[in-house]
């Protein structure tokens, strides 16, 4: 009989111990999710930045010499990514292959300018950054026009914000309930043994000597439970990886770790904190309050 019941005991205590682990896994694996999804969404919205390019046309008198100059001097400025020099013997050529029809023969001269293609960093495409550049640029005389797409700089800079506002509501909603949901586990784990930490504190036992395995076993199910989530979280990333080499999910090795490093100190942390508050207030209440 008392075989039997030591069997349901520990039966019961297992299950109580998979419900932590797994609730602890389940919510740190999303935070895990959604804290790559902040870093890549931003490294998206820049690449998408970066894809906006300005075009600098210069006069038909600029020679050689001057299109050097500038080429150099694009070179060494903080502002561009990258650049490309495009010849009107170029620019002619690509708009005969987008029209299909040979227009310089048509009007017997190339109507067109050479010029140069710049992508702008993506910390430059803002409004006032990219009119300032315009203002530097247009004091070279060879310059006979700069244009870029002012419209799509500022509806995507207008989206990116109210995009990276929501998504920190998101993050910040989720922190809070990820933090109910592994407290809820662990006070029902810590519910189920009150008797035993009143028991131990009527025959004398202090607090903390009560507290300690308690906070003990949480924090190794908290251990265990982050480390299920970041051996989770590498495996969804190498896929991504392999799926979308194009993002460079796993080309930042070292904010790869600080983030799975974090999950780690969050399950711990949270493990700690939530039993330690748990078994205070059980060590609080008086025994007629236990039932």
């Amino acid at each position: 009989m008392a075989s039997s019941f030591d069997k349901f005991q520990k039966r019961r205590l297992l299950s109580s111990y998979f419900s932590v682990v797994l609730s602890i896994f389940l919510v740190l694996f999303l935070l895990g999710i959604l804290g790559f999804f902040i870093i890549n969404s931003k490294k998206l919205a820049d690449d998408f930045k970066e894809e906006i390019a300005m075009t600098v046309f210069f006069k038909n008198e600029a020679n050689d010499s001057i299109l050097k100059a500038f080429d150099q001097e694009l070179k060494t400025a903080r502002f561009a990514k990258s650049f490309i020099y495009v010849t009107k013997e170029a620019a002619a050529k690509q708009h005969s292959d987008i029209i299909g029809e040979d227009f310089v023969t048509f009007l017997g001269e190339n109507p067109l300018q050479n010029s140069f293609d710049i992508h702008l960093k993506a910390n430059f495409v803002e409004r006032d950054s990219i009119a300032k550049i315009e203002s530097r640029l247009r004091k070279n005389t060879m310059i006979s026009d700069i244009v870029y797409d002012k419209q799509l700089v500022n509806l995507v800079n207008d989206n990116i914000k109210k995009v990276s506002m929501w998504i920190l509501i998101a993050s910040g909603l989720l922190t809070i309930i990820a933090v109910l949901l592994i407290n809820s586990s662990l006070r029902l784990s810590i519910y189920s043994n009150r008797f035993i930490i009143k028991t131990m504190q009527m025959v004398g036992a202090t607090k903390s000597f009560i507290r300690k395995p308690f906070v003990m076993r949480s924090i190794k199910l908290g251990m265990i439970g982050a480390g299920l989530a970041i051996i989770a979280l590498l495996i969804l990333l190498i896929y991504l990886n392999n799926m979308y080499p194009g993002l460079g999910i796993l080309d930042d090795k070292l904010v790869v770790a600080i983030v799975l490093i974090a999950i780690f100190g969050i399950g711990v942390l949270i493990t700690w904190l939530s039993t330690y508050f748990a078994t205070q207030r059980f060590l609080n209440l008086r025994t007629d309050d236990l039932y």
